[in-house]
């Protein structure tokens, strides 16, 4: 081996550790978030009895009943229908009415625009348990608790802050000479949001619609306050039904709890690309 190959030998030695240590330490990540959904899976397909007596071996005869269980006696079946019907009205709208907000606010330069910024983002600092009590006192004086109307309507409201803060930068980074040329070419400005500005910023909208849908899907005290029939719960109110104050049937609310969480699975894995890719450009242009 002569002397200029070992001195490149010796140069990538370092580079050839690090990415090892790496591809461990991504592997390690991988199984430490994988564990536990392997586990509920694992456990969903036992017995209260197997699941006491060995908790983390695997089930000598799978128990799909318990899916069944859980999806007829449980009413995860109405359940999923409202939780998707919900989630995805206020992820459309969300993301609608967010958009055109944050268009306006990117291509406004004054102190009007910065005003509203800041009144949005203070939007993001409330917590829901601050105005949980008025809102049900006001819902409940317009007749609308127990109504699905009552219940987009605060999550709209809450998704907005966030959709409006991310596309704002997206909008911002659009070079202005492009709205430019569509205005001396006769565009109006409802046309260039929605043949120019809104296509461009795609990738922001699959990451703000991501957060919504999660957060919305994943909602429990705003559901469980203002909606009181069975019949129009969602999904994390159905699985509270599960716990009982003298007994807990662990393997069906596990089985109930997989087929909560397989829809924002399912999700992800179909546009993690465009989900990585608005991740990469919203850092970049923050």
């Amino acid at each position: 081996m002569s002397t200029e190959q070992i001195s490149i030998y010796h140069k990538n030695k370092p580079r050839h550790v690090s990415n090892i240590l790496l591809h461990v330490f991504l592997i390690i990540v991988s199984v430490l978030y994988l564990a536990p959904l392997a586990w509920i899976l694992l456990v969903s397909l036992k017995t209260n009895a197997e699941l006491q007596s060995h908790p983390f071996s695997i089930p000598q005869v799978f128990q799909w009943n318990n899916y069944s269980y859980a999806w007829t006696k449980g009413l995860l079946g109405n359940a999923l229908f409202n939780s998707v019907k919900v989630s995805g009205i206020t992820l459309i709208l969300s993301m609608i009415i967010g958009s055109m907000a944050a268009f306006g606010l990117s291509r406004l330069k004054n102190k009007i625009a910065d005003g509203l910024m800041v009144y949005f983002l203070i939007g993001m600092m409330v917590p829901v348990h601050v105005i949980l009590i008025p809102l049900f006192v006001v819902f409940s004086k317009l007749h609308m608790t127990n109504t699905t109307f009552g219940l987009l309507l605060p999550y709209i409201t809450f998704a907005l802050p966030l959709t409006i803060y991310i596309m704002t930068g997206f909008f911002s980074s659009i070079p202005g000479e492009l709205f430019e040329s569509a205005t001396i070419d006769g565009c109006s400005p409802w046309k260039i949001f929605w043949s120019i500005a809104f296509p461009v910023a795609r990738t922001g909208l699959f990451v703000t619609g991501l957060m919504t849908f999660v957060n919305t899907w994943n909602e429990l005290l705003m559901a469980m306050v203002f909606i009181s029939d069975k019949l129009k719960k969602t999904l994390p109110v159905s699985l509270t039904y599960f716990v009982g104050p003298y007994e807990t049937n662990y393997v069906k609310m596990f089985a109930a709890i997989v087929i909560a969480v397989l829809p924002t699975i399912v999700v992800y894995c179909c546009f993690a690309d465009q989900i990585v890719d608005g991740l990469t450009q919203g850092a970049v242009k923050g």
